[in-house]
């Protein structure tokens, strides 16, 4: 794509004050900002020591770079980075701040630990209880919310407040900082010190930022303070790519943006260089249900491929397969399979795919480190009962789930490291309500001892009681019991057609094997494959043919998006997926989604009917 569309030359050309640059999928934003960034140079004279490119992550800012350099065929001083290396520079320079000071997110982790332990915050299962807090805690950072009106959504808001000031007294007592204080602290720092901020002013007197939607309020307040007064701001992003909510990105930054600046001058990168006419069109009317956008009318540049697929099937299980089905005639055509990716809302998804391409021996590549679904603790708790079903007495397995569902035994009277039923029924003799609990659990584990797996983890779930617990644990913790029970499924579901519970655990060992050493390799000399990706980690990326799983309703939109913004998110997620396929589509619309029969997404209303 040497030549440049009209659109591009308006951008790159632009002279002096704010200019918001539109940018569809695929329609080579990056060329625009590198080509701006020499003709800033070039043809108006100014200084590359003056001109600052910021970007979202630190390898797209020394993509840029390196692009900038081959561009102009040597290496000059313009200033290319992320939002907390400009920002951690300004402090540095400020309150001399060392890289050392900058806290990691391992001991991050072990600070929220230790304010649990002090606060004797209550929670079953920790780790995903620190993954919740850290994300809060950023949040509430980032947007700038007065911790007093914050509502936490994983316990109450004393409880949160409580943690946040602990977490926050420890990072200081440590004489750390963590990414979020890097925002605030430079926000703050150029709000109180005039003269500070006139330097970085002066230092950086032209300002261009790309994925401009992700923006979050306390980055963009620092934006404003540091483009005055000749407000030399150019903005490329697209609204409808913005997919980062949880972490207070929002779209209404970008559309508030020619409010703010009303100056600023506006185009549209309509010309789409990746996604086949028949892609971008069933795209576009997709994203053209949410409501609060900028309008696009966007062209393809390739023409016309192949119609978009919608593939129709009876469960997972025939998903799977079909995609198989897919990948098999490639290779046997000769196809690059690094070509093809396939893309899921959750990291959950892929499970029973990844099993199936590892049987039929198809390379595969994964993004994203998946978590193992038999780390879970839903699956450690069932499997632990059917190891006890199994003759296994250790004190510790008995321990994690003698009170799933709460059967009030106390730790206190099950003390050895061997646990015998018989003699528990002795402690509790004078209490016959309690000897009758311990009786009724010997004879669900009786039961369990003569079932397959699938049936004995539906015998844990209903007849011992296993989802009443799962419910009372989402309702004490604040969360969706739907998505513990999705677990559950999962785990049930992958023990379907196994004999015995010897061969399940072989898979899974298996299994868990094969996702460690490819946990390994990540991000190392990678083998070549099919990607498996999250939607929004293949944010950026292109592929000749996609496959986007489970398009139907309580997955995309997921079943936690309720709110408007968060349905128009999801729409936006799927736009995403769409538009990372060059050549081929395929839209999978199982009928029935572990054991339930499922609708297609309503994103799909304007494309297909069933």
């Amino acid at each position: 794509m040497n030549e440049k569309n009209q659109a591009q030359m308006e951008a790159i050309t632009h002279d002096q004050g704010p200019m918001m640059v539109l940018a569809g999928p695929g329609s080579g934003k990056t060329t625009v900002i590198t080509e701006r960034t020499k003709y800033l140079i070039e043809h108006y004279g100014v200084s590359p020591a003056r001109i600052l490119v910021i970007t979202f992550t630190k390898a797209a800012a020394n993509e840029m770079k390196e692009r900038f350099c081959q561009l102009m065929g040597r290496s000059l001083p313009v200033s290319f980075g992320t939002f907390h290396a400009v920002f951690f520079t300004i402090l540095r320079h400020a309150y001399g701040y060392r890289y050392e000071h900058i806290i990691s997110e391992e001991q991050k982790r072990q600070i929220i630990q230790e304010v649990l332990a002090e606060e004797q915050v209550d929670m079953a299962e920790e780790a995903d209880f620190i993954s919740a807090m850290i994300n809060e805690i950023s949040l509430v950072k980032g947007e700038m919310i007065p911790l007093e009106n914050y509502y936490s959504g994983q316990c109450s808001n004393e409880v949160f407040q409580d943690i946040f000031r602990g977490y926050e007294r420890k990072l200081r007592a440590n004489r750390k900082i963590d990414f979020d204080d890097m925002l605030v602290f430079t926000y703050e720092l150029l709000k109180e010190r005039e003269d500070i901020l006139a330097v970085w002013q002066k230092k950086f007197q032209y300002i261009l930022i790309d994925e401009f939607q992700d923006i979050n309020l306390v980055q963009y307040k620092i934006i404003q303070m540091l483009a005055k007064p000749e407000n030399n701001l150019f903005i490329v992003g697209d609204d409808d790519q913005s997919i980062y909510r949880f972490r207070g990105a929002k779209p209404d930054i970008m559309l508030g943006f020619p409010k703010d600046y009303k100056e600023a001058k506006k185009v549209l990168l309509d010309i789409n260089y990746r996604c086949s006419e028949e892609i971008l069109t069933e795209a576009q009317k997709v994203i053209g249900q949410n409501e609060k956008r900028f309008s696009k009318k966007l062209t393809a540049f390739c023409g016309k491929q192949s119609p978009v697929h919608y593939i129709e099937c009876k469960n997972q299980f025939e998903e799977n397969q079909k995609i198989i089905e897919v990948l098999q005639k490639y290779q046997r055509e000769g196809k690059p399979l690094e070509q093809c990716a396939v893309l899921f809302r959750t990291n959950i998804q892929p499970r029973l795919l990844i099993g199936k391409l590892m049987e039929y021996n198809l390379p595969f590549v994964m993004k994203d480190g998946f978590p193992n679904l038999f780390e879970h603790w839903i699956a450690r708790d069932l499997i632990t009962y059917m190891e006890i079903a199994r003759g296994n007495r250790e004190r510790r397995k008995i321990l994690s789930v003698i009170n799933r569902p709460n059967r009030y035994i106390g730790r206190d009277y099950l003390t050895d490291p061997e646990i015998s039923f018989s003699e528990l029924k002795l402690l509790y003799s004078d209490m016959s309500w309690m000897e009758e609990r311990v009786e009724q659990l010997e004879k669900d584990l009786k039961m369990l001892s003569t079932m397959n797996p699938y049936a004995s983890i539906l015998y844990i779930r209903k007849a011992i009681g296993y989802d009443d617990f799962l419910l009372e644990y989402a309702n004490f913790r604040k969360l969706n019991v739907e998505e513990l029970y999705d677990v559950a499924e999962e785990i049930q579901e992958s023990a379907k057609g196994y004999e015995d519970f010897t061969s399940w655990m072989r898979y899974i060992d298996g299994f868990s094997k094969e996702l460690e050493e490819r946990r390994h390799t990540r991000g190392k000399e990678e083998k070549s494959g099919i990607m498996l990706s999250t939607m929004h980690a293949a944010k950026g990326l292109e592929y000749d043919t996609v496959f986007i799983l489970d398009v139907v309703e309580d997955m995309i939109p997921y079943k936690k998006a309720v709110k408007s913004a968060d349905i128009a998110e999801e729409c936006r997620m799927l736009y995403v997926a769409m538009t990372r396929a060059k050549k081929h589509l395929y839209m999978m619309l199982p009928k029935e989604h572990n054991n339930k029969k499922c609708q297609i997404s309503r994103f799909l209303n304007e494309v297909y009917q069933r």
